[in-house]
């Protein structure tokens, strides 16, 4: 790592080494949705320290190799990827989370009463992300799969209902700033996903259970953002396409 890195968009730099996502996660810096800001701003905009950051950056291990560079998948792969890994753990993990949520409102709501407000917010997330997901697999998906079927074959692209494909995809990207921000107030109101010290073992669960999912969803839309959706994109804009 050097510190010309500075003027390198974060979204490339995860997509390169998953284990920069760790560090900046450490920092508040903003890898997902804003991937596409260098990492000086997102150092400025995170108020992290841009030297702490690149210290941390550049101690991590030459001679260990880093998960596979998705960047590099095809954008089938790529697709599959994103479903069977992340839609799936999402959709397992919103019902669980949403009971678990439920009972601390109802066992510790009287003496925490931020609770409601965590439920409230958990409650639009999970709406959000299951049409999400739904759009994505039932028609921007599909289209991608498309684009590149017809590219191989070097035909022109695919009719849509949407037109260019950088319509849904803003849509998706708008859709992902609303989750976040929306797990960002959960995170807000609950100090970082800590348990009080009242808390009984469901409550440490719980909120080690939403700190999971925030992290996987960082990746999830990472691998979106910085990689499917541009390459798409490209694809479509491509002179046969």
């Amino acid at each position: 790592m050097t510190g010309g890195l500075l003027s390198a968009t974060v979204g490339d730099l995860v997509a390169s080494d998953m284990r920069t996502a760790d560090v900046f996660e450490r920092h508040g810096i903003d890898f997902c949705c804003g991937g596409r800001q260098t990492l000086g701003d997102a150092c400025r905009r995170a108020s992290a320290d841009p030297e702490a950051v690149m210290r941390e950056l550049d101690a991590l291990p030459v001679d260990e190799v880093p998960d596979e560079d998705a960047s590099g998948w095809t954008l089938d792969r790529l697709i599959g990827h994103i479903v069977s890994v992340h839609h799936a753990y999402v959709r397992e993990s919103l019902p669980r989370l949403d009971g678990w949520i439920a009972k601390l409102v109802a066992v510790h709501g009287a003496r925490h009463p931020e609770l409601p407000s965590v439920a409230s917010a958990f409650r639009r997330l999970r709406a959000e992300l299951e049409q999400h997901l739904v759009k994505e697999e039932q028609i921007l998906f599909p289209y991608v799969r498309e684009l590149v079927r017809l590219s191989d074959k070097a035909c022109c692209a695919p009719r849509s209902p949407f037109g260019s494909v950088e319509n849904p995809i803003r849509m998706m990207e708008r859709e992902h700033r609303d989750a976040g921000d929306e797990l960002s107030a959960i995170r807000e109101m609950t100090c970082g996903f800590r348990a009080p010290s009242d808390g009984c073992t469901t409550y440490n669960v719980c909120m080690a259970e939403l700190a999971a999912f925030e992290r996987d969803l960082h990746r999830h839309i990472h691998l979106e953002n910085n990689i499917l959706f541009p390459r798409a994109i490209a694809l479509e804009r491509r002179p046969n396409a």
